[in-house]
């Protein structure tokens, strides 16, 4: 993925300054994530535009707002999404998340976000892959308080957290009315440790459903699971 561009089935990712480059997290997030019901979708932190342009791709009649707070990478997300097929449905709003949950009047059947996770750890020299990476410029608490702020009474969030960082995120989501009810706890092959957590959290608190995901099988192939999820999108699939 060293390339400045990233092709999938149905549009291109060109990543020539965003500050992160399309990765497995974003790519499991975005066709994970729950858009059976959503009308519009609101992607926090949406980078080159890859999470929102798959979600235009799965959910055709949605509009979705993209939320980035660094200038190259809103730049990258406007031009891969003017290439998309889906230009009028998907608009990027280059401003932090706290300046858009404070002044937006909208509301949202789906929130997504691939957050920066990385808190109290070394840094980058590169200040627009910290502000990507590290919670400075994004803390739980703030991205929670304007989830719910933002998220309709039946509406869904769903999120990519590194293992140790998603079981804190569920703990400090419920002081903000946020239950996680659905985890997906995602391995490189059957018995190794969790790697990544996709969680999604409602509204309304009810029993979670857990499962495993592992992208390789124990011969180091791709699993079918892993190809069922992302064939959409993935080319060698």
């Amino acid at each position: 993925m060293g390339n400045n561009y990233f092709r999938f089935k149905q549009f291109t990712i060109v990543q020539n300054n965003a500050a992160m480059r399309v990765n497995t997290d974003g790519v499991l997030l975005g066709a994970w994530a729950d858009v059976a019901e959503a009308k519009r979708i609101l992607d926090v932190g949406t980078g080159t535009g890859v999470i929102a342009l798959m979600l235009a791709q799965r959910k055709t009649d949605a509009l979705i707002d993209a939320v980035e707070i660094d200038v190259q990478s809103a730049a990258d997300a406007r031009q891969n999404i003017a290439n998309s097929p889906w230009p009028d449905r998907v608009d990027v709003i280059n401003t932090s998340f706290q300046t858009f949950a404070e002044t937006v009047s909208k509301s949202y059947d789906l929130i997504v976000s691939n957050p920066p996770y990385f808190n109290q750890s070394l840094k980058s020299p590169k200040q627009a892959k910290n502000i990507s990476r590290h919670t400075d410029s994004l803390p739980n608490e703030d991205l929670l308080k304007g989830i719910s702020k933002l998220l309709l009474p039946q509406g869904k969030f769903c999120g990519v957290f590194p293992y140790a960082e998603g079981n804190v995120f569920i703990a400090q989501a419920s002081s903000f009315g946020l239950y996680c009810n659905k985890k997906v706890n995602v391995v490189s092959r059957p018995g190794k440790r969790v790697l990544r957590l996709l969680l999604q959290f409602e509204k309304t608190k009810m029993p979670l459903v857990e499962s495993t995901l592992s992208i390789h099988n124990a011969d180091g192939c791709f699993t079918d699971a892993y190809k069922e999820l992302t064939s959409d999108f993935y080319l060698k699939f």
